[in-house]
């Protein structure tokens, strides 16, 4: 069963995805294996410099700040930019799927819906968070400015959206009922005959 995670940035999902690693689920980081291709994959790699210039690699590495700068001030490039990446990380979670015969799959993805892989998973989990919470997440995490953060939350479909389009909702302000919140879902998940 793949079961997709996902919400918006800052929401929290890496956490959650750790308790449901926790109680044996496998995980599978779309945001981590698309930087992971984005550093190594040779026809991803030219693929970006055609289209955001030689500057997106400094050092042989992804120039993420200047990635950034770049999409996230120009959607029409950030679709480009997603329409490169994702058939690659789609086809590294086939392989990933292969090789794990676990019964639940993790798919965790922030924009889940934008790329199109919700279409991958059996059921679909959203995480929310009131807006402070985020903020102050991805301040700690990135150390960027709320205007940065706001420019990016611009980017991605409103949870109202994903919430609609979810089986769980998980709201993630306080830990203790965050577990308790996967602890629930999991054991419906795994209750549920596929």
């Amino acid at each position: 069963m793949v079961v997709g995670l996902t919400g918006g940035i800052g929401s929290g999902k890496t956490t959650v995805l750790h308790f449901f690693e926790e109680l044996g689920a496998k995980v599978f980081i779309a945001d981590v294996e698309a930087k992971i291709l984005m550093n190594t994959n040779e026809d991803l790699i030219n693929d970006i410099k055609g289209l955001l210039g030689e500057e997106a690699y400094l050092n042989g590495e992804l120039n993420k700040k200047y990635v950034a700068e770049k999409v996230f001030k120009d959607s029409k490039k950030l679709t480009l930019l997603n329409a490169l990446v994702h058939p690659k990380v789609r086809n590294k979670f086939n392989k990933f799927k292969e090789l794990n015969s676990s019964y639940l799959i993790i798919y965790e993805a922030a924009i889940l819906f934008e790329s199109g892989s919700n279409t991958l998973c059996d059921y679909i989990i959203t995480v929310t968070s009131d807006l402070k919470s985020k903020i102050e997440r991805i301040t700690k995490r990135d150390g960027i400015s709320e205007q940065e953060i706001l420019n990016r939350m611009k980017h991605q479909y409103e949870d109202d959206f994903k919430i609609k389009k979810s089986n769980f909702v998980i709201q993630n302000n306080k830990l203790q009922y965050t577990r308790s919140q996967v602890n629930t879902i999991y054991n419906i998940l795994k209750n549920i005959e596929k």
